[in-house]
């Protein structure tokens, strides 16, 4: 999340709970990491899966995805849901439903590839602000993003009038560090999580959003 919505934001213009999270994991491992959001989603992926020293986050840990990075977390946990127009009529029992409409998702992101492999069609965009727009212009009728996010990445286009529809699942999320990162590096980042959690000190974080 980029306080000012543009397609690049660093260090404290980077905003949001994960980003806040992290910089917490980091000053409790005494790492220094710097913070950089670029779009699309796909070009930082595959620059983590390239070079040394970066990572990507909030990552979901999928099985496709398990042996392609070395893992830090979890950081945080999101829902994933379908969100509609507050006006809209549309209601749904199951994820089955939601098959009969128009559906966005961020391009190369685990939520829009969890309703691919349900065989279900989603309109993939490059920047997720973009189905923020289309469902508010009726060019969609449902977006998938997380309850947590998305009414931030709403906020920022002007749109507040979202409803939740359907939840899909709940998933832990992660920072994703290149596999050549070295095992010390990780192992400083991946306990200070847990030891941040006992010392009550994500619950403030947390409470901010």
């Amino acid at each position: 999340m980029s306080v000012s919505a543009t397609n690049y934001a660093r260090d404290e213009g980077v905003t949001g709970i994960s980003s806040d999270i992290l910089r917490a994991v980091c000053g409790r491992a005494e790492v220094e990491c710097q913070q950089i959001l670029r779009f699309p989603w796909q070009r930082v992926y595959q620059q983590t899966l390239d070079d040394a020293g970066y990572g990507v986050f909030s990552t979901a840990r999928t099985a496709e995805r398990e042996s392609l990075f070395k893992w830090v977390g979890p950081i945080s946990r999101y829902d994933w849901v379908l969100f509609a127009k507050n006006d809209s009529p549309i209601q749904l029992a199951s994820i089955e439903d939601a098959r009969q409409y128009r559906i966005g998702g961020y391009k190369g992101d685990a939520k829009t590839q969890f309703l691919l492999d349900r065989g279900i069609e989603v309109q993939a965009a490059l920047r997720d602000a973009e189905n923020v727009r289309k469902l508010d212009k009726g060019q969609i009728d449902l977006w998938i993003a997380s309850s947590q996010a998305g009414p931030l990445t709403a906020g920022q286009e002007g749109v507040d009038s979202l409803k939740v529809v359907q939840h899909l699942n709940s998933v832990d999320l992660y920072l994703a560090l290149n596999l050549q990162t070295p095992d010390e590096l990780v192992q400083k980042l991946h306990s200070a999580p847990d030891a941040l959690r006992a010392e009550g000190a994500l619950k403030g974080i947390e409470a901010r959003y």
